[in-house]
């Protein structure tokens, strides 16, 4: 004997962004529990057995939640939303409850990694791609310099591919460096939008600059960011670590697991991360393949590869 359908009410926000775009969102809970989900007006029907309904019930709450508190909900924040509810986890922070600047977190770290950047003078995030670590970064660095609360955003990363002699490369310093930047000046779009970004480049506001460029400066009233951090060498990290002067704070990214480096035992940012820790005013957040907000297939990658890196000890 089939179970009737549950009837859950939702406010019409929450309704459509349970539903989403061409009804992705509802085939992607659909997919995730093998339940029918319809939305007839209202709130949202559901069918399927008890432990199905239960999780996917308990997603829509989360999503309901997020949508009812002002959010703008993507397929990212639904996949989030169903590992969540499949974790038992207490589920993604809702929008304003840890907010810099324009950007919400995602997940349990991420809401832990933007309260750590509000609060201390040196944070390294550590983890794998998609986790947000860079774009939460420079999400607050712009969120600090459009509220005038620092005078400069500069970001910097090693450029292991020209082995940081980028002379050969056509036009000034910024278009030399520009190709390795791309993905920053992507996140710096998003966030600010291309005008405000253009008008403060131009001001000097935003700096980027390659490591071997940041030697012998002193940056104050500035937030840094070092991305990709673990094809640092460790004399570059102590370099670019003691640049922080008066006012200013750092934030550091990457990923231990994917050095570049010709001697990966050279990288600087396990070796900054096993002495600083622990240090005042130090703190580090470490992301795992759950946190991945990109497609889902990316934490499937990143789990496959942890996985072998154990079995390989």
């Amino acid at each position: 004997m089939s179970r009737p359908p549950e009837f859950l009410t939702l406010s019409d926000a929450a309704s459509r962004a349970v539903a989403g775009p061409g009804s992705r969102h509802a085939a992607l809970i659909e997919d995730a529990f093998k339940v029918l989900l319809e939305t007839p007006g209202g709130g949202v029907s559901l069918s399927g057995d008890v432990r199905a309904r239960s999780l996917a019930k308990r997603t829509i709450a989360t999503l309901a939640a997020q949508a009812d508190a002002g959010g703008e909900i993507t397929e990212a924040d639904v996949r989030v939303a169903i590992g969540h509810a499949r974790s038992g986890d207490a589920g993604p922070v809702a929008p304003g409850a840890v907010r810099r600047g324009p950007v919400s977190p995602k997940t349990a770290t991420q809401a832990e990694y933007m309260d750590k950047l509000g609060r201390h003078d040196l944070v390294f995030g550590l983890g794998p791609a998609g986790t947000g670590k860079t774009f939460l970064a420079v999400a607050h660095g712009a969120g600090m310099l459009m509220r005038g609360e620092i005078d400069r955003l500069i970001v910097t990363r090693p450029a292991v591919e020209a082995g940081e002699k980028l002379g050969f490369l056509p036009g000034d310093l910024t278009e030399k460096v520009d190709p390795y930047m791309a993905p920053v000046w992507e996140s710096l779009v998003q966030i600010m939008g291309g005008e405000q970004l253009r008008k403060r480049r131009e001001k000097g506001e935003i700096e980027v600059a390659p490591i071997a460029f940041m030697r012998g400066r002193t940056l104050a009233h500035a937030f840094i960011i070092v991305d990709e951090a673990q094809n640092t060498s460790r004399l570059q990290m102590k370099m670019v670590l003691t640049r922080m002067g008066e006012g200013s704070r750092m934030a550091v990214t990457g990923d231990p697991s994917q050095i570049d480096l010709v001697n990966p035992r050279d990288s600087g940012l396990a070796h900054a991360v096993a002495i600083l820790e622990g240090v005042e005013g130090v703190e580090v957040t470490r992301f795992t393949a759950a946190d991945v907000v990109r497609h889902p297939m990316v934490a499937r990658i990143v789990k496959a590869y942890d996985e072998d890196a154990a079995k390989r000890g």
